[in-house]
């Protein structure tokens, strides 16, 4: 479809897209392969629903695409302006077609795929989006056997983004064809037959690991002086709250496709499968309990969680409480993992610096939803 204005699919829309497709065909787990930009959502939809994923296979891709300084491989600042000038200029036109052997008759068939993806904005919005996004948090957390096929010689996807990801997903089998692509924009046709490489992994590969571990999105949320709102209206008014209070959470939760795991007391523990919607469903909760005359604060983490029946736990939900303590009244607060999964998807954030989380190693970068 094309893009509307203003709008642009990010990582999380994109994933839930796969799922639908697959609902609609009727398969429950499939080996899914990811190329370019594509690499992301195929990483992502591996590491929260294992379950749906048999197997991966990623070729010309990375988990980002930005150099930054523990991560050094990638188009510079001045690569990509010059990339969004180019798609200013040419978008519609079959910019793209020298990608993909750049012959009349393709260039013709990519000008018209360009028109209907969307206008030069649209398409420079999704590069953006591209360009923003960093799922290198995610890479620890696939459990589905991997294969990761690359030209060493590749001219838009540096080898060393392949190589970093058989390094961080487990398990991972790398391997490398000579030279560059015979053309870019198609997958690896040097070497053994990319479909028979994928065919042999698929068919003779061991079997995934126990779905025990899960990529989730935790929220925590905290009503702000409750003792002393229950002091000020009484047990009874107090109760009401709380129950106008509960029907929201579960409208939210309904609304956003969140799972209520706990109550916390004057809070809820709950876990997402997308980023974006755990932000703007605790957004509304903190809306909501402000059209009640109270506070309530959040904090929002994404990582790995061990599966515990109907409950998560490991040290992804730990972050996220201890997040969410560190929140002010009316706030939600993300961790720069939350950030990084959500490019693309219009939300802005506001530094809040970097913070040792109690019993949590290292320091984390917070951001204050705005």
């Amino acid at each position: 479809d094309r893009l509307p204005p203003g709008d642009t699919p990010t990582v999380e829309a994109r994933v839930d897209d796969v799922l639908a497709v697959m609902d609609a065909a009727q398969s429950q787990r499939a080996a899914v392969v990811g190329t370019a930009d594509g690499g992301a959502v195929a990483m992502v939809l591996a590491a929260s629903h294992p379950e749906r994923v048999s197997a991966l296979v990623l070729s010309a891709t990375a988990a980002r695409v930005a150099p930054a300084p523990d991560y050094p491989w990638g188009r510079s600042d001045e690569e990509y302006a010059r990339l969004r000038t180019l798609i200013a200029e040419r978008w519609g036109t079959g910019m793209v077609a020298p990608f993909f052997g750049g012959n009349d008759e393709t260039r013709r068939e990519f000008a018209r795929l360009e028109r209907l993806t969307g206008t030069p904005s649209a398409a420079q919005r999704m590069f953006d989006t591209m360009r923003a996004t960093d799922v290198r948090s995610v890479l620890p957390m696939i459990t589905a056997p991997t294969l990761i096929v690359h030209n060493v010689d590749h001219q838009v996807w540096p080898v060393e983004g392949a190589r970093y990801l058989a390094e961080h997903i487990a398990g991972a089998r790398l391997v490398e064809l000579p030279g560059q692509p015979e053309v870019l924009g198609e997958l690896p046709r040097d070497g053994p037959l990319f479909s028979e490489l994928i065919e042999e992994f698929v068919t003779g590969s061991r079997r995934a690991a126990p779905t025990d571990r899960v990529l989730k999105t935790i929220v925590f949320t905290d009503i702000v002086g409750s003792t002393e709102r229950l002091a000020a209206v009484g047990d009874r008014r107090w109760s009401e709250l709380l129950d106008d209070y509960d029907t929201k959470v579960d409208a939210a939760l309904e609304r956003f496709r969140g799972q209520r795991v706990n109550w916390t007391g004057d809070g809820y523990f709950a876990a997402f499968d997308g980023a974006a919607r755990a932000i703007e469903c605790a957004r509304t909760l903190v809306l909501e309990a402000r059209r009640l005359g109270v506070d309530l604060r959040a904090g929002v983490h994404t990582g790995e969680c061990e599966v515990r029946g109907d409950d998560y736990a490991g040290i992804a939900v730990h972050i996220g409480a201890r997040v969410g303590a560190i929140a002010a009244p009316g706030e939600v607060l993300v961790t720069s993992t939350v950030r990084d999964l959500v490019a693309g998807s219009g939300l802005e954030f506001a530094d809040r610096g970097v913070h040792a989380l109690k019993g949590v190693p290292g320091e984390w970068q917070l951001l204050a939803v705005v």
